[in-house]
């Protein structure tokens, strides 16, 4: 079958079987490789992307579902040559260790800060609960998120500025 869709603001359209996972669509077809695939149970949620600018594990999503749709990935955070917030935030604060669960923890973060533009530790760490990190406690990628609110907010001065979070599980 034929599947077109909207993908990080270009139409795209390819030959496609029915029961293709559109995190497969992206990494196969694409090349679009930010895109984690990790359980393929929707457990874990390194495979998070944007349809229709709602975050979802497309590791649940078929690519033929993504038709006639808007799906944004981790590659489309960046605009313009210059990297989102919150992708500037993960880099200055050290929110990834091993980097597999990032991208899904970016798109998820950057939902979040279109939605609260100031969210607490106690909000950041509900909107990450659906993501596994297995190498860190949570508490870098907490304050990635923070700065990245805070630089959003032109509140950020210095990397030192960079706020704390205790360190625990994101749940």
């Amino acid at each position: 079958m034929q599947v077109t869709m909207v993908v990080n603001d270009e139409e795209v359209t390819r030959e496609i079987e029915g029961r293709l996972l559109l995190v497969h669509f992206l990494r196969d077809h694409l090349a679009l490789t930010g895109t984690h695939w990790g359980c393929d149970t929707s457990n874990c949620g390194t495979c998070v992307v944007w349809l229709d600018g709602e975050p979802v594990k497309s590791c649940t999503v078929l690519a033929a579902m993504a038709g006639g749709r808007e799906v944004r990935t981790v590659e489309g955070l960046e605009q313009g040559g210059e990297l989102d917030p919150v992708q500037k935030g993960f880099v200055e604060c050290h929110g990834l260790q091993c980097g597999f669960c990032t991208p899904g923890m970016m798109m998820t973060a950057r939902a979040l800060l279109d939605r609260n533009t100031s969210p607490s530790e106690e909000e950041i760490r509900e909107a990450i609960s659906g993501q596994i990190c297995r190498c860190t406690g949570y508490s870098t990628i907490v304050r990635s998120i923070q700065w990245a609110a805070a630089e959003e907010a032109g509140t950020r001065t210095t990397t030192a500025d960079a706020p704390t979070a205790d360190s625990g599980s994101a749940s």
